[in-house]
């Protein structure tokens, strides 16, 4: 694989500055874009493929498709958002064909688990245990709670923006947060005592080897 330089992250730059200077040929810039926003698409991804490598492999066909339509970014948004839903259509398209279960079509066995009583974690596990624990647990929620807890809580996200990206309304994502917070609660969240921007983080590696992948495809494209 080419090596590709690593950018310092330059905040003098916008998004909206970055993008016109990538569109009018300095396309090693883009690199700009997705260190920027790694961590969140990160998140957002992993929400809905509930797999490490898969998600890894939607960011690099996310940032792909992003970077083929960049010209025809509009700004009605911000770039985090459009590219938000550009990784969510694909990570949908990779697991699921179909449209967003509705909030009532619960796995009921699956809360059940997570609400079972189970012995206190902190008593058998150890920090990275418990994380672990609290990772799966999440996993384990339905997937239109999972992915607003993730986009909400752990990415820190405010409501109006996830409203923008799932493209329901406020209220709507107001209540899937409730309901979220409300199976977890008592189980396994609380009495880790972890905080949930600690989760699913995207690490330097894994940020380096996305950048790269994505920026080698898009030297052959060009």
């Amino acid at each position: 694989m080419t090596a590709v330089p690593i950018l310092k992250s330059d905040d003098s730059l916008s998004d909206s500055d970055v993008i016109r200077r990538v569109v009018a040929g300095e396309t090693a810039l883009f690199e700009l874009l997705m260190r920027r926003h790694n961590q969140r698409i990160f998140r957002t991804v992993r929400a809905i493929v509930r797999d490490e490598h898969e998600a890894e492999d939607v960011m690099q066909q996310a940032y792909i498709n992003a970077y083929t339509h960049l010209r025809d970014f509009e700004e009605r948004a911000t770039f985090a958002t459009w590219m938000t839903r550009i990784a969510m259509n694909e990570a949908f398209a990779r697991v699921r064909p179909r449209a967003l279960r509705v909030a009532n079509d619960m796995d009921e066995k699956a809360i059940e688990q997570i609400r079972s009583a189970d012995p206190d974690p902190e008593q058998q596990l150890a920090a990275a245990e418990l994380q672990r624990l609290v990772e799966t647990a999440i996993a384990s929620l339905p997937e239109t709670y999972r992915i607003v807890l993730m986009m909400r809580e752990v990415e820190g996200l405010d409501t109006k923006e996830v409203a923008e990206c799932l493209e329901v309304s406020e209220d709507v994502v107001k209540t899937r947060l409730y309901r979220a917070r409300e199976i977890l609660r008592d189980n396994v969240y609380r009495r880790a005592g972890l905080t949930f921007n600690s989760l699913f983080t995207f690490g330097q590696s894994r940020c380096d080897r996305t950048v790269a992948a994505v920026m080698e495809r898009i030297a052959r494209k060009s």
